[in-house]
């Protein structure tokens, strides 16, 4: 067969293929590893997905251990498969690549990353599919973060950008989208994860035109192309958004929502993750993740080796500090109106310590008497008789 037509004709049975494969990866109420597992048997079985589709009852139940109700929703995709084939033609048109697992095109970094249990069946991008297979990094955080932590985006941002590397973000407000301008701005590449389906981005496509064609931006979407935005696609798209990435970089993380869970599930994994040191004035949960493992890092998104020794100096240096002092008199002051815990004084007097640097920093303190060892530990001062008075 001439070469011309050759190709031709593959490209013809990828078209083809295209709607077997959408068909299987938008199944209802199949998860994620279930639809692996039977693309891996596919694969030793060497059969094509079309061939799998068109299999006999019996071999769906031998040959791939489908149960009744799997059948089923198979059988309800078949009757779907010329409004896929149609949408194929009209996503190949309009410039979106279909790219399956089984592709060459499909990112490693996710496979590596998400494994059979969450890696997704297709995919859908525009723009260049090869900086999917370049170094990447995440930058994550809150929508509505403070002004540091947007500082801190920019930083980690440039620096990515100077080494070559990838910045996957998820196109929300705040961190997500710091990160895309400020790759954007330092000549750098970005992957923008969608929330919703590829085609329902018309005005993202016409922004970001200009870096698509050059190369330096892909959009990319695990959701049907028709998909609307939703809360439940926007959390369902945070483990993609971690996903491609090699390295993930927290700016600022509540202590629940999607960056949250997200970093406590990569830290289950063992990845390393870097989040960034809060400033004590701060109220996040920073601090938290970076006691469970996360590795602390400075505004420029550096490592910081030390960093607990730091904590201790800062208690030192704050502890002799005239600062620290009127902290203690305003203490002294309400324990002698009654009892309260470390978590009551920290409320009352609006004190940015933790509990538990209070509780040892009172249990020091000669003028304040522990009333129970037990949780939660209260506080009072001393009989005033044993209290050396002072002329001040």
């Amino acid at each position: 067969m001439p070469k011309l037509l050759e190709e031709t004709s593959n490209s013809e049975v990828m078209k083809r293929e295209y709607a077997y494969w959408m068909a299987l990866a938008h199944l209802p109420r199949m998860r994620t590893a279930r639809k692996n597992e039977l693309i891996v048997r596919l694969f030793e079985e060497k059969q094509s997905i079309i061939e799998f589709f068109h299999c006999e009852k019996a071999d769906w139940q031998n040959l791939f251990l489908l149960n009744e109700n799997e059948i089923e929703l198979l059988n309800d995709a078949k009757n779907e498969l010329p409004n896929y084939s149609f949408l194929v033609e009209d996503l190949l048109n309009q410039g979106y690549d279909i790219i399956p697992i089984t592709s060459p095109n499909y990112s490693p970094i996710i496979k590596n990353n998400l494994k059979r249990a969450y890696s997704p069946p297709l995919i859908y991008t525009k723009g260049n599919k090869q900086i999917m297979k370049e170094d990447s990094i995440a930058i994550v955080g809150s929508r509505k973060a403070e002004d540091i932590s947007l500082e801190f985006t920019d930083n980690v941002a440039k620096t990515a950008s100077k080494d070559y590397k990838v910045v996957v973000s998820g196109f929300a407000k705040g961190v997500d989208k710091q990160a895309l301008d400020s790759a954007i701005k330092y000549k750098g590449q970005s992957i923008i994860v969608l929330p919703q389906g590829i085609t329902t981005f018309q005005s993202g496509f016409k922004k970001y035109y200009k870096q698509i064609v050059e190369g330096d931006v892909l959009v990319l979407s695990t959701f049907f192309p028709k998909a609307p935005w939703s809360v439940q696609f926007a959390m369902a798209r945070n483990p993609i958004i971690y996903g491609l990435a090699k390295e993930i970089y927290v700016a600022e993380s509540s202590g629940k929502g999607g960056t949250w869970s997200g970093v406590v599930d990569g830290l289950r994994k063992e990845r390393n993750i870097y989040v960034r040191i809060p400033l004590n004035s701060e109220k996040n949960a920073n601090k938290l993740l970076i006691q469970k493992g996360a590795i602390p890092v400075d505004i420029h998104g550096q490592k910081v080796d030390n960093y607990s020794l730091m904590e201790l100096e800062d208690s030192v240096v704050n502890e002799q500090s005239p600062a620290f002092d009127d902290i203690d008199s305003k203490i002294i002051k309400l324990l002698s109106t009654g009892a309260f815990s470390s978590k009551e004084i920290i409320e009352k007097l609006k004190i940015d310590w933790t509990a538990r640097k209070l509780t040892n920093h009172l249990k020091k303190n000669k003028l304040i008497e522990v009333l129970n060892k037990k949780s939660p530990i209260k506080f009072t001062t001393k009989n005033k008789e044993n209290i050396q008075q002072s002329l001040f």
